[in-house]
């Protein structure tokens, strides 16, 4: 049996992010993971003979330059490189959209001179409360507490800290962040735009990892998480990690064990021991126990309280809920190896719009069908595909000549229609994906060489992904801010002493940012410190 100060459970970037903190404040820290390499979803791997891509997550912005900073991933090994051009968007009749800097309001003129008017003062006003909303990524929310005492005095100066920072908003922004919390995307763009594609650009960040439509209430918060990004201190801006997102993690991991942490891989927990009410350590798959004062769970919650947890630890109400917590993102991720580059019908060759996200969506209602479809059938027979070329940034991805791309498509649901399995359906699925892309760029199809693809159930498998929900958990309002996983564990804090949220499942919520892993590590400390200063 193994003794320490902290256990915590996966090494995915916000496990490791945590680890690294409370390594670096002088605790012993060990991290427990199910698969053989480090970094969660978040690894760069070979798919087909000479091919590396990003697996799962796939792509950066969000992640937090703060915590960048303080884990000197720079010195680690850690480059990223900016996309020469943001987004683009082709339509079937022909027409797009390249977004970027230097390219956006041209690019919209073409379309909509009245959209050209109109997109900077809407970027504006979300980049306005995004700068706000910035500064809750790295503290926890206010936390409801029952009774009086250090926790509810805690969580009064946490509340009126929150209250001063909303108050640096305008009452005019206040009012559009009320809306961006409470409506739709699709209301929200459809009063301000007139053109489809204009409308698809930033619809699509409203569906992203969200398994509905963008009309749905509550969509357009999903839109302004996707706001919240830069890269190499450029607001707004998505790139691209050198040698893929895996470069992200192990740069993590290097800063963690410089600190002194231990990482063992290969190394599936069990179950969380509890012993009177504490956590006190995990058992492990191998027959291992690691015994621990605090425990921190960088896994879906639903997963660490439903799967993990012994027979009666839990409080009957607390059970219940967290088993109604709601997963499911859509998503099905494939990843090709191409023989040569695609050619658009929309902007033929070879150009800066290669290296951007390509979004197949050219409109808000055919993004809404996608999602009523896969409702129906299990799949959009039109579905919503993002594709990125990393090698168009990066040649350490394929061979000379030769490329990788990420397909991130919706929608699909997490689980299929009439008792079906993915497992009989995943081909058929990808070849849709690869066909969907070939509308848009003739000859897409008979480039693609090798193939991975990965529905719900294959990144649930891989990458414990519940629903495959790339978020664990959906951004709905009921699960966000002081609701993440739920009222009264808001602080990071589970239901029992000793166990903390440091993943995706708790605030700031999913994407790779690190900010879960950062404030789980803060709360340890505090109690750490208040019990042995």
């Amino acid at each position: 049996m193994n003794e320490t100060d902290v256990v915590i459970i996966g090494a995915g970037h916000n496990g490791l992010t945590c680890a690294a903190y409370l390594a670096r404040a002088g605790l012993r820290v060990k991290v427990v993971e199910r698969r053989k390499a480090v970094g969660g979803a978040a690894v760069t791997e070979e798919f087909h003979p000479g091919f590396r891509n990003s697996v799962a997550a796939y792509t950066v912005s969000l992640l937090n330059p703060q915590i960048a900073a303080d884990l000197k991933l720079a010195d680690h090994g850690l480059r990223i490189v900016e996309r020469r051009a943001q987004n683009f968007l082709p339509a079937p009749d022909g027409s797009h959209l390249l977004t970027g800097e230097g390219r956006t309001r041209e690019s919209v003129a073409k379309l909509s001179p009245r959209d050209a008017d109109r997109i900077e003062t809407f970027s504006n006003e979300l980049e306005a409360i995004a700068d706000v909303l910035r500064q809750f990524v790295l503290r926890a929310p206010p936390n409801v507490v029952e009774g009086f005492g250090v926790g509810a005095v805690r969580e009064t100066f946490n509340a009126i800290g929150t209250a001063g920072l909303l108050r640096k908003l305008s009452l005019e922004a206040q009012r559009n962040l009320l809306d961006l919390f409470t409506c739709s995307a699709g209301e929200m763009l459809e009063d301000r735009f007139e053109s489809d594609l204009v409308k698809a650009l930033f619809g699509f960040d409203a569906i992203v990892g969200n398994y509905a439509s963008p009309y749905a209430a509550g969509s357009a918060y999903v839109m302004l998480h996707h706001a919240f990004g830069e890269v190499n201190g450029k607001k707004g801006v998505w790139g691209h990690a050198i040698g893929g997102m895996g470069a992200i993690t192990q740069a993590m991991a290097r800063a963690a064990r410089g600190h002194g942490v231990e990482i063992e891989t290969d190394a599936g927990v069990r179950e969380v021991i509890v012993e009177r009410g504490r956590a006190v350590g995990v058992g492990l798959d191998n027959g291992e126990t690691i015994r621990a004062k605090y425990i921190a769970s960088n896994v879906n919650p639903k997963l660490l309280y439903t799967r993990l947890m012994p027979s009666g630890a839990l409080p009957p109400e607390f059970l219940k809920r967290i088993a109604r917590w709601r997963n499911g993102s859509g998503t099905f991720r494939m990843n090709v190896a191409l023989s040569a580059l695609p050619s658009f019908t929309a902007l033929p060759g070879a150009g800066d719009h290669l290296t951007a996200g390509i979004i197949l969506a050219p409109s808000l209602g055919y993004m809404d069908r996608a999602w009523q479809d896969a409702r129906a059938n299990g799949w959009s027979r039109e579905p919503v595909v993002e594709v990125l070329i990393p090698s168009t940034l990066d040649d350490s991805l394929a061979p000379s000549g030769q490329h990788v791309a990420s397909l991130f498509c919706q929608h699909v649901a997490p689980e299929l229609p009439d008792g079906k399995s993915w497992d009989d359906h995943r081909d058929e699925v990808g070849d849709l994906m690869i066909a969907t892309v070939d509308k848009y760029a003739p000859g897409f199809a008979a480039s693609v060489i090798g193939r991975q693809a990965l529905s719900p159930l294959d990144l649930e498998r891989q990458f414990g992904l519940l629903g495959g929900d790339i978020f664990h958990g959906a951004l709905t309002l009921n699960q966000l801010f002081s609701a993440r996983p739920m009222l009264g564990h808001a602080d990071y804090r589970g239901p029992l002493k000793g166990l903390y949220h440091c993943g995706s499942g708790a605030h700031p919520g999913g994407g790779v940012t690190g900010a879960p892993g950062h404030n789980a590590a803060k709360a340890i400390l505090s109690d750490h410190r208040a019990l042995f200063k």
